[in-house]
């Protein structure tokens, strides 16, 4: 039989440090649906690790300290980084709070549904050790990997896959660590509930920190390109000039399409930081009809001006990863 008045210390507090990371982000850059889908995405990391796991061990007739100590570490990050992986790569993620959180949360479903199937055979403290220390793990190298993840994108662009090794490793050392019992139990989980908090905190100071300069050097930069190109006197400034140039390399009529998507870019720009300013003034502003719009026009100004006239309007368009996903916050 399952003691309902233990269920609080064996699921609460990973729910409650999610809660908490989540309702500390000032900029409130992520959705509920969002944590919603990182914590459902654990949950089947859960189904997919049994049959695989069970699996692995049958074909190579793993003993139980081999699986538990190597094998389910490897398998069971590999398998909850994969969503982490999506977010960065398709530049769903704007700053480095944002990838801890989903990473914390998608540890955070992971370790509900395996402290659910163990409910009916732990003992008392097992149930503490469990609820306080090995879901917190859990949550805590999913933390770890999409600080690291998101750091390294940002940093190397180009770099493609390799940007997550560094943090999957971390996840895994630390995963194989804890099933080592290297330490009493009752001291690792003290250990991950002093240290998790000061790594996050020190995350989320330097993430905020990060977003004020961008949103302040960035608002100001494009509203004062924006001017120049609404006010008419886009023939004199460096950007005309530049414009000016390409008609020798470009029709035309592309040019002109290239103006329009510099605006809209612009227009588009401004208006996710003003967004970002009110969230964190505590205004709950949406993106409306014209913004959809717009990015429609968009999208089909991309395409009419093609790669290489993309490449042209590099220097006055910032395609950052922070850049992109402002867009794509303005479109979910």
């Amino acid at each position: 039989m399952i003691d309902f008045l233990r269920v609080p210390l064996n699921l609460g507090p990973v729910l409650a440090f999610l809660a908490a990371l989540f309702f500390m982000d000032s900029f409130k850059l992520l959705s509920f649906r969002a944590v919603l889908q990182a914590l459902l995405w654990g949950v089947l990391v859960v189904v997919a690790g049994y049959f695989l796991n069970g699996w692995l061990i049958n074909r190579f007739d793993l003993s139980e300290n081999t699986f538990y100590r190597y094998v389910a570490p490897l398998t069971e990050e590999v398998l909850k980084s994969l969503f982490i992986v999506f977010m960065v790569s398709t530049k769903r993620v704007g700053f480095l709070v944002d990838a801890a959180i989903l990473g914390f949360a998608v540890g955070a479903g992971f370790a509900l549904l395996e402290n659910v199937y163990h409910l009916r055979e732990l003992e008392f403290f097992q149930w503490i050790v469990r609820g306080f220390g090995t879901a917190i793990m859990h949550g805590s190298t999913g933390a770890i990997l999409g600080i690291l993840s998101k750091n390294l994108a940002d940093r190397h662009p180009s770099a493609s896959v390799l940007v997550f090794l560094p943090g999957l490793a971390v996840g895994i050392v630390i995963h194989s660590l804890h099933n080592h019992f290297l330490l009493h139990p009752l001291i690792g989980t003290g250990i991950f509930l002093i240290t998790m908090p000061l790594v996050l905190i020190t995350v989320f100071e330097r993430s905020e920190r990060a977003t004020r300069t961008w949103l302040g050097t960035g608002f100001d930069t494009d509203m004062e390109l924006l001017e120049v190109v609404i006010s008419g006197g886009i023939t004199e400034s460096r950007v005309g000039q530049y414009l000016q140039s390409l008609h020798s390399k470009f029709p035309g009529k592309v040019v002109g399409d290239m103006l329009c998507l510099l605006t809209i870019h612009l227009e588009l720009s401004v208006r996710a930081k003003g967004i970002l300013m009110a969230r964190e003034a505590g205004l709950k502003l949406e993106p409306d009809e014209e913004v959809k719009a717009n990015l429609k026009e968009l999208k089909f100004l991309e395409d009419s001006v093609g790669k290489t006239g993309r490449l042209a309007l590099a220097p006055f368009l910032n395609m950052s990863s922070r850049d992109l996903w402002q867009l794509y916050m303005l479109g979910r």
